[in-house]
């Protein structure tokens, strides 16, 4: 039963962006997320679990017209037990908000729910035992766009081996949902310069969504 406290963990963190939707956030949709993490438990499938100190499962609206993802969580992310909540998860905060939309209006995963070790990419095994859950999420939530994060996350999500330099800005589709690829928040942070076409991305999928209401 030690799984129990983490799970109550993670529910009650996204029922607190349900209240702020007001009722809007308390449905169907929300209880099947809710199974989704029962599901996943105190996860032992690969061994990532060694070393983490929280699942990262996801936060956000559950009923979420924008979806990003990224590749796994930071030492940040896995002290808290949420996604993006460090310096990347700032800079894609201004993001979403230079978006004309709110953190608690989008739905925030990774490819994998573990804390990697030294912050390393999720390796190939760690990602097809984790992805499945995604999978489930993004089933759930039906979002109108995904936004691949990285390279990392573009790999795994749409199963392709292209760069993300020659796949960002442009429309790709996961099970018939919308997918655009980005640069990683992480990124920008060493590179300021990418900061321009990440948003060029970022204006498309505005203007995709404003064009689909």
């Amino acid at each position: 039963m030690s799984e129990l406290p983490k799970i109550i963990q993670d529910l009650k963190r996204n029922l607190k962006y349900q209240q702020k939707l007001g009722m809007k956030g308390v449905t169907k949709t929300s209880n099947t997320l809710e199974q989704i993490r029962a599901e996943i438990g105190d996860c032992k499938r690969c061994p990532l679990c060694e070393g983490r100190k929280n699942i990262v499962f996801g936060v956000g609206n559950p009923n979420a017209e924008l979806m990003f993802v990224g590749e796994a969580p930071g030492r940040d992310e896995d002290a808290q037990g949420e996604p993006f909540v460090g310096r990347a998860g700032q800079l894609l905060n201004n993001i979403i908000k230079a978006m004309e939309m709110e953190r608690s209006d989008v739905y925030i995963a990774n490819i994998a729910k573990c804390r990697p070790p030294e912050n390393r990419a999720p390796l190939p095994n760690e990602a097809a035992t984790c992805i499945p859950f995604l999978h489930q999420q993004i089933e759930t939530i039906k979002p109108k766009v995904i936004v691949c994060l990285g390279s990392v996350a573009t790999k795994y999500l749409l199963e392709t081996e292209r760069s993300i330099s020659t796949s960002r800005g442009q429309w790709f589709e996961f099970k018939g949902i919308k997918v655009m690829p980005t640069y990683h928040p992480a990124y920008l942070l060493r590179n300021p310069d990418a900061k321009k076409p990440v948003w060029e991305d970022m204006q498309k999928v505005r203007d995709y969504l404003k064009s689909n209401i």
